[in-house]
């Protein structure tokens, strides 16, 4: 949450302003605040899909589980951040229209957030305990899409950010729908999702490429290529500097709140979280057409000069980058010779808990009070170990109210043709 929501805040601020300075002397656009501060939260957006893929969560748990976590997020802000600033009038600034400005972000952001929620335990109350969700992998698996469909329609339609929306409806599902239904639904339905995400990203980047061939974007800046290339160099330097701006600063100070020295960010692991938030990808161009473009043209040659840009510097991010990325990463993090036998040794890992996980029968206080648990170092241990923290409570208030009301792994209700009925039989 820092580096995604905070750090998006951060560079978009530095990016935001960069261009206010040199944008405007260049004079190649009739743009005004507003569109400054619409770039600013375009090329905030990041893609960190590529170093996700050369990362390991076994090896190095903490820094998979900040890259990972600051994409998602960071893909959510922005998009509100985009959407907050098409709604305003940028043109006269002043404080009231500043305060006005982050209450509508923070009142997107929120609302989007609850109506997910709200979805998602909707979704996971039917398939627990209606009749029709259940006894049939058909149903679940449409009652999941849908509900999740629904989420995004119900944010569009009501004018806040459906991937914020549907992005929080899809932690509340996996969370609690996904342990209600049958196992043949949970199959389905993670090879479904992926499959659909695979083809979505796909798709994009066809889209981007097919684009990039498009001669009438390229027919306005065809008289000055030296504007376009200074465009798409200064757009680069300004990510580069706000990633930078964030990523270490915000390390910094969360070092400085951690006791013990494995749970600190270390520096190269630092410079690989700056790395890997420098891809652009969809959510950049996606802002950038709905910014800059009507129905995919423009007549405008400031306008069209953003848009190949933003192809220019998407295609070089993830070409140059994308290539640089495991080179880099086996420079920094060299691979462990003995990886298996040091994390079996390592006190935080799974193999060297001594102790059961808890479930819902049992007194977690009385429990962990003759154990020294460590604390957590990645999502899977957080996820079956509590310690004394806000995740040991939230884990405390969820198997004592939620769990009860909308199932969830160990709280599904042995019924006739559910799934707990198959697993315990």
């Amino acid at each position: 949450m820092l580096f995604g929501a905070v750090g998006t805040l951060v560079s978009w601020a530095i990016i935001s302003l960069g261009a206010i300075q040199i944008f405007s002397r260049m004079d190649f656009g009739d743009f005004d605040i507003g569109d400054y501060l619409a770039i600013g939260a375009i090329f905030a957006a990041t893609d960190s899909v590529c170093t996700l893929q050369v990362l390991h969560q076994d090896e190095t748990p903490l820094l998979y589980s900040l890259v990972f976590g600051e994409g998602v997020v960071n893909d959510a802000t922005s998009v509100v951040l985009f959407n907050a600033i098409q709604s305003f009038d940028m043109s006269k600034i002043d404080p009231k229209i500043a305060l006005h400005f982050i209450g509508n972000f923070l009142y997107l952001f929120f609302t989007s957030t609850v109506l997910g929620v709200i979805a998602g335990l909707l979704c996971a109350y039917i398939i627990k305990k209606l009749y029709f969700g259940r006894h049939s992998t058909d149903r679940e698996v449409a009652l999941m899409m849908l509900m999740a469909y629904l989420s995004y329609m119900l944010a569009e339609l009501l004018d806040l950010s459906g991937i914020l929306t549907v992005f929080f409806c899809g932690i509340v599902m996996s969370h609690y729908t996904w342990h209600n239904v049958t196992e043949s639904s949970r199959i389905t339905t993670k090879h479904t999702f992926a499959t659909l995400s695979f083809v979505a990203e796909t798709f994009i980047f066809l889209y981007v490429g097919m684009d990039a061939l498009d001669i009438e974007k390229w027919r306005f800046i065809s008289d000055s290529p030296g504007t376009s290339v200074a465009v798409s160099s200064i757009l680069l330097s300004l990510v580069l500097l706000g990633r930078a701006a964030f990523v270490f600063p915000l390390s910094f100070l969360s070092n400085l709140a951690k006791k013990s020295t494995s749970e600190k960010i270390s520096f190269k692991q630092q410079v690989i979280i700056w790395w890997a938030g420098l891809i652009r990808g969809a959510v950049s161009m996606a802002l950038a057409y709905n910014k800059f473009t009507s129905l995919g043209h423009t007549n405008l040659r400031g306008n069209a000069i953003m848009i190949t840009s933003t192809i220019t510097l998407v295609l070089f991010s993830t070409v140059v980058f994308g290539l640089l990325t495991k080179p880099l990463i086996r420079l920094l993090l060299p691979p462990l010779k003995h990886a298996t036998s040091a994390a079996s040794s390592d006190p935080n890992s799974p193999n060297s808990l001594g102790v059961p996980l808890i479930s819902h029968s049992q007194d977690s206080d009385s429990f962990l009070s003759g154990h020294d648990i460590p604390r957590p170092s990645s999502i899977r241990m957080l996820l079956t170990t509590p310690t004394y923290t806000v995740h040991r409570l939230w884990r405390r208030f969820d198997d004592r109210f939620m769990r009860p009301v909308f199932g969830g792994r160990g709280f599904v209700p042995v019924v006739p043709g559910s799934p707990t009925e198959g697993n315990l039989s």
